[in-house]
This record gives C-alpha cells, structure tokens and sequence, in this order.
C-alpha cells in the first residue's frame, strides 16, 4: 500500500490577499480545497510548487 504525502498545513490558516496563498502552507485555495481527494502525484506537485514558493519568499516572510 503506497502512503499518500502528508499535508503541508501548519494551522495557521490565512489567506495573503496579495498573493492568494495562505499565509501558513503556501497552497491557493484549489490547492487547499483538492488536497484530501489528491492523488500521490498531485500531493508531490503542490508540495514541489509550495518547496518552490517558500524559497522565493524573502527573509523576513519566512516564519
């Protein structure tokens, strides 16, 4: 049985108005609103999107 990529949530949930991601886990809303019926490739995509978005965040964004 393959095990399915966990999520990137980190409960803090809050839309970033400018970006349209949430200010905690990177994903947009139909990323958010997808994850729980993903399939393994799908989860590895937006985990590999968000990876991408949390390196191109400046410094002082970063938690």
């Amino acid at each position: 049985m393959n095990e399915l990529p966990a999520s990137p949530c980190i409960n803090v949930c809050r839309m970033e108005p400018d970006s349209g991601l949430c200010a905690g886990c990177l994903r947009s809303l139909p990323e958010i609103a997808g994850w729980s019926a993903a399939d393994a490739a799908t989860r590895n995509a937006i985990l590999a999107a968000v990876a991408r978005r949390r390196q191109a965040r400046p410094a002082q964004d970063k938690p």
